[in-house]
């Protein structure tokens, strides 16, 4: 086994948890992030597979129980929203101009595309934390989300612990660029979002046309 990387920049503020606690370290940020709390989720399981590149993590281990943990802190997100997300919506929503009926249309929406929504949402900040909420709040099925939350999951673990594991102490590297451009991916998704409800209200409008005589 080879000595304790020494994990550079934000990664190694991590390290001592890891040291101590492991596995579970990784599944108890994660899951905490994963429902809205301001954790370092997505940064402890880059951490993770640093170490397991090292030798000191088995890195299917990483990947199992950080699927786990996401898949769980999503569903804890999703129960709060769904639980008590709407009502909590409606009451305050006014002071926002959030009527039941605006809800309504974003409920109908994210059903009818919430499934591309939950998958992409793991690799943007503030979506990922928000993710299991929203879907709560909008009412989208709860299999529908469990399913997409799970190739949502598997996806992002996937993709963080191969460059961990691989990468090593350059992770910092890659994980700082691919930041800076996330604030594109992010307007990017807003984009397509507003292209498709416009193109919905407008559809609407023309089917609730009557024709002219």
């Amino acid at each position: 086994m080879t000595a304790t990387p020494e994990l550079p920049g934000v990664l190694g503020s991590l390290a001592p948890l890891l040291d101590h606690y492991g596995y579970l370290a990784v599944a108890g940020l994660i899951v905490l992030e994963d429902f809205g709390v301001p954790a370092p989720g997505e940064t402890v399981l880059i951490a993770a597979a640093v170490y397991a590149g090292a030798g000191h993590l088995d890195i299917a281990a990483v990947v199992l129980v950080a699927i786990a943990a996401a898949i769980a802190g999503d569903n804890i997100g999703y129960a709060i929203g769904r639980f008590g997300g709407r009502r909590l919506v409606l009451r305050f929503g006014r002071y926002v101009f959030l009527t039941e009926r605006r809800l309504d249309t974003a409920e109908r929406f994210f059903t009818r595309h919430g499934g591309k929504i939950v998958v992409v949402a793991r690799f943007v900040e503030g979506l990922r934390q928000a993710n299991g909420i929203i879907a709560g709040v909008t009412g989208m099925p709860w299999r529908r989300f469990l399913a997409f939350n799970a190739i949502g999951a598997a996806l992002w673990v996937g993709v963080w612990a191969a460059l961990g594991d691989l990468a090593g102490t350059h992770i910092t590297v890659i994980y700082e660029q691919i930041h800076r451009y996330q604030l594109y991916v992010l307007i990017a998704i807003a984009v397509g979002l507003a292209a498709l409800i416009v193109r919905h209200l407008l559809r609407r409008r023309r089917t609730g046309e009557e024709p002219r005589g």
